[in-house]
């Protein structure tokens, strides 16, 4: 069993930062994938960042540069911190995890950016 409790969103303006952080509850198992996802209305969900297995971690072209994903095995935590927001960057972030190959989704939390 894995829960996600994600925190971090808020209102923030343009050129803004904000850190997103997703902590993973688990019983048993190990954590091979993690990562962020974003949804706006009418939207299908969309990869943010991923990190994965031996350090793997990818990003979507609208956020290279300016957002970073970083995971702590030790505290089984995943983070997100975003840097020069935009107004495209407005949408429910959800965290992702995969164990034993099996999806696990947090209840996502809002990031509005205003001009």
């Amino acid at each position: 069993q894995v829960q996600l409790v994600e925190s971090g969103g808020g209102l923030v303006q343009t050129g803004g930062s904000l850190s997103l952080s997703c902590t993973v509850y688990r019983s048993s198992g190990s954590i091979n994938y993690m990562g962020w996802f974003r949804q706006t209305p009418g939207n299908e969900r969309e990869l943010v960042a991923e990190v994965g297995s031996g350090d793997m971690v990818n990003y979507a072209d609208s956020v290279k540069g300016r957002f970073t994903i970083s995971r702590d095995d030790a505290n089984n935590a995943l983070w997100l911190q975003m840097n020069s927001l935009e107004v495209d960057d407005t949408a429910v972030y959800y965290c992702l995890v995969r164990s034993g190959g099996i999806p696990y989704w947090g209840r996502g939390t809002q990031v509005v950016v205003s001009s």
